[in-house]
């Protein structure tokens, strides 16, 4: 089931009146019916696989006790146990064909002529994210930060949670599971705070993303046709796309869980007002980033043991991010490219110098130096996501090339702004807003005039419908990660 369809629009409503005024006498039940409610709603998109997951949870649920052994090999079984299981799944369902290909596409270099078998299933919806979770609950029980749940309906809704089930917020147990654990009492401001987050998600969905999505589409897809401006400003359009569509995934989720009396982590904290790759990736994907950060780079010995094992592990993190994100060489390129943006800062000891403050925290407008910054970051990520959005390395390269061949035969053409990119403009309230919420992701700052704010909400609802009618109903970019 998709955030911006109208099963959504139905399914929401009913479970939220069930939740608050039916089930409402016993955590247990309410769990129990958010259970229930994650599963159907998973399997709208597809029953079988809801068998996938159930299985997963079943085998992390019952590791969990094994890592938590008093016998340290008994622990370390079940914890590489658990691990090969998780990764296991997940490399077979999206990594094997990848690995099929190289594997004969390098027999074929030696003369050899192999014809591998090749799966042509679809890629379980959200599997890289629930194996996350999964995997961040065992880890944290084996380095003793949590212990094992006894009550299963408890670890499933952790990990099936319907809101953040297929992309995220990844969660970690110690945040997640005393909340379901202990009794919710419904709060006003928290549902009010929640459906503003849902609306304004859904605004930047459906009449940002899946508008910018059609000139996107048809850019990439024919991008010989085009001159050097409009391929510059085609690929800034999927910067906003991507955005927009990720963001406002991450605004109906939290959105979402606040309306049912969960917090959920953050997952953008305006990251295109980033003034280096450093600070973007503390903006960027937080939950994925962060989960990296303590479960991957930290242990390989994070930044303690020297430049060059620090430099080795902070490419080691964007390899396997980038690969994360799609088994394809361009996914890996996108990695690289960012590693190549991070390793001097690191060197350099500047990679948290903009760890805490908000760029112009103070200030109405940001300074010269700081706009500078923001802009030049922005030309990094945007250049990066060249690789994300073609279809193969091969077709990046070639965009990027056609860029610059045509800026250097025909640089009159740099003048000219194509037409069919006057979407562009459903930029500039995503911006603007942006900026004027900055100081706090969480919560949108509507007007304090009752007239004008119920005003607002009418125009976006009107937007998001009048969108809706024009556009394809887009899946969410990350659904395909």
């Amino acid at each position: 089931m998709l955030f911006n369809s109208f099963e959504y629009l139905l399914f929401l409503p009913i479970v939220f009146l069930l939740y608050w005024f039916v089930f409402y006498k016993k955590p247990a039940w309410q769990n129990l019916l958010v259970l229930c409610s994650s599963y159907f709603f998973y399997g709208w998109w597809s029953w079988k696989f809801l068998g996938l997951l159930v299985f997963g949870t079943i085998l992390d649920y019952s590791f969990g006790f094994g890592v938590a052994s008093q016998n340290p090999k008994k622990a370390k079984f079940f914890l590489w146990f658990s691990i090969i299981n998780n990764l296991g799944i997940l490399g077979f369902f999206k990594y094997y064909n990848f690995f099929a290909i190289q594997v004969r596409a390098g027999l074929g270099l030696l003369g050899l002529h192999t014809n591998p078998f090749l799966l042509h299933i679809a890629l379980p919806l959200g599997i890289s994210f629930y194996t996350f979770h999964g995997l961040s609950y065992i880890f944290d029980i084996y380095r003793g930060k949590q212990k094992p749940v006894k009550n299963f309906i408890d670890y499933a809704v952790f990990i099936s949670f319907f809101p953040l089930l297929v992309a995220g917020p990844i969660e970690r147990a110690g945040h997640l599971l005393p909340q379901v654990q202990k009794a919710r009492r419904f709060s006003y401001t928290q549902a009010v705070e929640g459906s503003r987050l849902l609306l304004w998600g859904l605004f930047k969905k459906i009449a940002i993303a899946d508008t910018l999505a059609r000139s996107v589409d048809l850019i990439f897809s024919n991008y010989h046709n085009y001159n050097a401006l409009t391929l510059i400003l085609g690929s800034v359009a999927f910067s906003f796309q991507i955005y927009a569509d990720f963001s406002g995934y991450s605004d109906i989720a939290i959105g979402t869980a606040k309306m049912m009396g969960f917090e959920l982590f953050s997952n953008f904290r305006f990251p295109y007002f980033s003034r280096d790759i450093a600070e973007f990736w503390r903006r960027w994907h937080i939950s994925l980033s962060s989960w990296f950060r303590d479960y991957l780079y930290i242990p390989l010995g994070g930044s303690r043991k020297g430049r060059l094992k620090a430099v080795r592990n902070v490419m080691i993190v964007f390899l396997v991010c980038g690969f994360w994100h799609g088994a394809s060489w361009n996914y890996i390129a996108w990695g690289f490219i960012h590693t190549l943006g991070f390793i001097p800062l690191l060197l350099l000891r500047r990679n948290r110098l903009n760890s805490n403050e908000i760029v112009a925290y103070d200030r109405k407008l940001p300074r010269l130096k700081e706009l500078w910054q923001m802009c030049a970051t922005f030309t990094f990520i945007t250049f990066a996501l060249v690789f994300v959005r073609a279809n193969g390395i091969h077709p990046a390269l070639g965009y990027l090339k056609h860029i610059a061949e045509s800026a250097l035969h025909q640089p009159s053409q740099l003048l000219r702004l194509p037409g069919q990119l006057i979407t562009l403009a459903f930029i500039c309230p995503l911006v603007a807003a942006d900026w004027w919420l900055r100081h706090d992701e969480r919560k949108l700052r509507t007007p304090k005039n009752k007239v004008t704010r119920y005003a607002l909400y009418f125009i976006l609802t009107i937007a998001i419908f009048y969108s809706f009618t024009c556009n394809t109903n887009e899946q969410f970019i990350y659904f395909q990660f």
